[in-house]
């Protein structure tokens, strides 16, 4: 069964950072492009970071420059580098693959407030 677990969130400052990472089990993690999504209150689910199996990489046009998204393929995990985080940024963020699975994780809360 597909698993992921996601962690690295909190509180920040605007301007701050932090490190995201989601680690998968019950799949051949090599096999996927995995993605960083992101879902505030009242809005849909979105998209932020893509990483495909050859490590090319995409972002929404609002994270770019800010966010790079890594996997470590040996740890199936997946990381999210965000920096110079904006209140919009708020929302909890999960991982899948790019063509998500049913199953979602719990997700990691951030909140950029000061």
């Amino acid at each position: 069964q597909v698993q992921f677990v996601e962690s690295g969130g909190g509180l920040v400052q605007p301007g701050g950072s932090l490190r995201l990472s989601c680690t998968a089990s019950g799949l051949f993690f090599t096999d996927y492009s995995m993605g960083w999504y992101r879902q505030a209150p009242g809005k849909q689910r979105e998209l932020v970071a893509q990483i495909n199996r050859d490590n090319t990489k995409h972002y929404t046009d609002s994270v770019k420059g800010r966010f790079t998204i890594s996997r470590d393929n040996a740890k199936s995990t997946v990381y999210l580098q965000m920096n110079s985080l904006k209140r919009e940024d708020t929302a909890v963020y999960l991982c899948n693959s790019a063509i998500p699975f049913d199953k979602w994780g719990q997700g990691t809360q951030v909140t950029v407030s000061s």
